[in-house]
Parts: structure tokens; C-alpha cells; sequence
């Protein structure tokens, strides 16, 4: 049996009413007059903004994105390889039971890496004079500054107190004239030592030295002539000028007897020589002597130079600076092969040395300056 939805409401309403649920008794007669009303929906508010960006893309966004061309993110160069100051150190070198300090520069581009992937570097081997040492020496002849502009290895190797008091060279004793002998050997020795520790270029090696270290740097190179490219011979003596100390004295004093310096024909080398005409040390005629000596190791050799002589000022424009006379024997090609410098009235100092280091005349033309440049011009 089926009964109409007007009679299921009575009906449903009277049982409502007599149970006494009159509120649900009520919302049905409501319903069946059409006045219920559609359930109020909560009010809702618009979200809050986030205070961080969002990464929302829409649709829109998205397709423009699409249409556009690719952009590339911008190239990252690598950092700079940072290139360490020049330096200027100490060290210890150990050879036939004795222990000798020295002092290395290595220039700022060098220092960071020293690798045999790098170009080698020129090396210039420097012999301090009597009653100095390898840090006044440096000062004085203030090479490292030169060095550090041309890109210069230098080392300047420093006597025992104990070898000599006044911690010269012994360039005139016969113990020390002789080949893996001696200082000359050991000399040598950190030569080869610094060569291949800091791949310096064995092509382009030179020695020079003042007074003591200029008479030793002209026996080494002598000595061992397939080593050094050039030397230079501040203030010395020939190779082979004195036997002892009193045959020393007589040459510094009066100047050396003509002396064969020569080893044979491997002995020519490239040489620059400076020298004070007032030198009251070493007599300059050692100069004159050991520019002869060179001059000579070239003539046997075949080599026909070409004299050129001319004056050279100070780079100090004052009242006391002092001219030299400059000499130079030269190649077909030009090259100078031998140079001597005569400073005019010039004492037993490096001639325009720093007057921070001892034995130095700042008055004078540039000796470093003069032997770089001509030791540059030379390699094996």
C-alpha cells in the first residue's frame, strides 16, 4: 500500500507532536509549506598574502614563459689564480761538512708555483766582498728591485766567519783556485742546487761579485765555464792574480802580474767589468787585467770583436755624480761580449749602489742596472 507525501508529513508530524518534539514537529510543517531556507554558508575571507615570494605560475604566465627564447645563465669565470709577493729568504746549505748560509729572491710570478710547466727564470748568482754579508750585500747592490722587473732568480751566497774573518773569499789561496775544489765547488754546488730546485734556466746563469766576491766570481767562472752564461767583476782581481796572502796584498796594492786565465777554448766568457779610478783597495789596473784576460780567452777562441768607447753619466744629476768611461768590445751582430767601466774618480764601492748597504756609491752610474742588461744579452 501506498500513501501520498501530504498524508507521510501529517502523519510524521502527529507522532512528532505527541512524543513532544515540537521544534522538529515545527521545521516539518515548515518544509511542507516550502519556507525552509538553504543552510547559511560560513563566511570566508580572502587569504592573506604571504610576506616571502610565492613561486605561483599560471596558466597564462606559463604559456608566455613558453614562448619566450632560452635564456642563458651568464658565464662564471674562475677565480684568479692569486699571485704571491716576491720574497726574499733564508737558507742553509750543506756541503763537505760545513754548513753556509744564503739568501734566495724569487720574483712575485715565480713564487706562487715553481713547476716545469712554468718558463725557467734567469739566475744571477751574486758573491758579497769582505766584511759583508749576503743581506747587506742585497741592500747595497739593491738587485732584488731589478730582479722582481725583469723576472730574476738571485742568490747570494755568504762566507764562514770561520773560513776567513773578515769573511772574505778566499780567491787567493790555492786551495780555493781549483776545480770540485774548494769554494769554487761549493759555490758551484748551490748553483746546481738552486737550478733544479726552483727550475731556473741552465742556459741563462751568471755570476758576479764585489772585490773578494768579484776576484771568486772570475775564478768560478773560469773554473766551470759550461755553467755560467756571463760574469761580472766589480773591484776584483783576475783569475790566478795571487798564491797567497802576501802575493794578494801586492796585487791589490800595485795590480796583478799578467796571469794565462785561460782553460782552453771552452774558457771565452762573457764579461763586464767595473771599476773605480780612485780605488785605494784593489789597484784598477785589475780591471784593465781582467778585461785583457777576457778579451784574450776570445781571441784564441777565433772571436773577432770590434772596440767602441764612449762616456756614461750618473743617473743622479748632481754636483757629485760621477762619469765613466765605457768601453765595449763587440760581435759582427753587435752584441758586446766584453765591457769595462771605469767610474772617474770612483773609491772601492759598487758603483750606484744603495747607501743603505756598505760599500756603495750612490754618486756613480748604475752597475746592477749595466750588468743585467748585459748579462740578459747572453745565454749558453
Amino acid at each position: 500500500m501506498s500513501i501520498s507525501i501530504s498524508e507521510f508529513f501529517k502523519t510524521t508530524q502527529l507522532q512528532l507532536t505527541r512524543r513532544g518534539r515540537w521544534v522538529d514537529a515545527t521545521r516539518l510543517i515548515h518544509r511542507m509549506l516550502g519556507l525552509t531556507q538553504a543552510k547559511p554558508q560560513p563566511r570566508t575571507t580572502p587569504p592573506q598574502r604571504s610576506a616571502e615570494p610565492t613561486a605561483t605560475v599560471t596558466a597564462k604566465t606559463a604559456t608566455a614563459l613558453k614562448e619566450q627564447a632560452p635564456v642563458e645563465a651568464p658565464a662564471i669565470a674562475p677565480p684568479a689564480k692569486r699571485s704571491r709577493p716576491a720574497s726574499f729568504t733564508e737558507h742553509v746549505f750543506e756541503f763537505a761538512d760545513a754548513s753556509y748560509d744564503y739568501r734566495l729572491f724569487v720574483p712575485s710570478s715565480a713564487s706562487a708555483a715553481i713547476s716545469s710547466a712554468a718558463p725557467p727564470l734567469p739566475l744571477i748568482v751574486l758573491l758579497h766582498g769582505c766584511k759583508q754579508d749576503a743581506a747587506d750585500f742585497a741592500q747595497g747592490t739593491a738587485m732584488n728591485e731589478l730582479a722582481e722587473q725583469h723576472q730574476c732568480l738571485v742568490l747570494y751566497a755568504e762566507q764562514l766567519s770561520e773560513a776567513n774573518r773578515m769573511r772574505c773569499w778566499n780567491w787567493f789561496d790555492t786551495a780555493h783556485q781549483m776545480r770540485d775544489a774548494g769554494e769554487p765547488a761549493m759555490i758551484a754546488a748551490l748553483t746546481r742546487s738552486i737550478v733544479n730546485s726552483h727550475h731556473a734556466d741552465p742556459a741563462r746563469v751568471y755570476i758576479a761579485g764585489l772585490s773578494a766576491g768579484g776576484a771568486m766570481a772570475a775564478v768560478v767562472a773560469a773554473l766551470y765555464p759550461e755553467m755560467f752564461a756571463a760574469v761580472g767583476v766589480h773591484s776584483g782581481l783576475p783569475p790566478g792574480a795571487a798564491t797567497g796572502v802576501m802575493s794578494a796584498l801586492s796585487a791589490m796594492r800595485r795590480g796583478a802580474r799578467k796571469t794565462d786565465a785561460g782553460n782552453g777554448h771552452d774558457a771565452f766568457m762573457p764579461t763586464i767589468v767595473f771599476h773605480g779610478s780612485a780605488d785605494k783597495t784593489v789597484h784598477p789596473d785589475n780591471g784593465e787585467l781582467v778585461t785583457d784576460a777576457a778579451l784574450a780567452a776570445f781571441d784564441a777562441s777565433g772571436v773577432a770583436l770590434e772596440r767602441t768607447q764612449h762616456i756614461e753619466g750618473s743617473p743622479n744629476d748632481t754636483d757629485g755624480s760621477r762619469d765613466a768611461t765605457r768601453t765595449i768590445y763587440s760581435a759582427a751582430d753587435g752584441k758586446p761580449y766584453v765591457e769595462h767601466w771605469v767610474i772617474e774618480t770612483g773609491p772601492h764601492a759598487w758603483s750606484g749602489g744603495n747607501p743603505a748597504g756598505s760599500f756603495t756609491d750612490p754618486d756613480g752610474p748604475d752597475a746592477s742596472r749595466a750588468m743585467l742588461d748585459f748579462f740578459l744579452q747572453h745565454h749558453k
